[in-house]
């Protein structure tokens, strides 16, 4: 076969540090529009970024050209970067260190998308606390609860 060729989706999901809320609108939709601007340039093609206050989860393609670990500090580091130049309000703001990245099969990827366009509406029963660690439950990640918050 003389091309690689791939069609990977990744559901992504990271809150900021001690899940404080920096991400109020009008900058959360800013910050959504920026990070899926970063995933563009990473060829990593976003097909939804939502999320609250507090945390973001990201749908999008996974470009064959970069590794999970790489696409992610990008995204933070950038997003990072550009918030703290929106004003004084953003000086201490920081994403938690680490984040949980789940495979979408292209037939469930619809449902995802669905679910992560829902977040408002889903969080007003829930803290993200609870949502990620019910994401790691469906995915069969195993989890250390003392490693998991920062």
């Amino acid at each position: 076969m003389p091309q690689s060729l791939s069609e990977v989706y990744v559901h992504i999901v990271f809150s900021t540090k001690n899940r404080f809320p920096f991400l109020f609108p009008p900058i959360r939709k800013e910050m959504h529009r920026y990070i899926a601007g970063i995933c563009t340039n990473l060829n990593c093609y976003p097909r939804i970024v939502n999320g609250t206050s507090d945390h973001v989860h990201i749908v999008c393609e996974l470009a064959r050209t970069i590794s999970i670990s790489e696409m992610v500090e990008e995204i933070k580091r950038g997003s990072s970067k550009w918030i703290k130049s929106k004003g004084a309000q953003f000086k201490k703001f920081h994403w938690q260190n680490g984040y949980g990245i789940f495979s979408v099969s292209a037939s469930l990827l619809q449902n995802v998308i669905q679910y992560v366009q829902n977040q408002e509406q889903h969080h007003r029963y829930k803290s993200f606390q609870e949502e990620f660690r019910e994401l790691l439950k469906a995915h069969g990640v195993q989890f250390d609860e003392r490693y998991v918050w920062d």
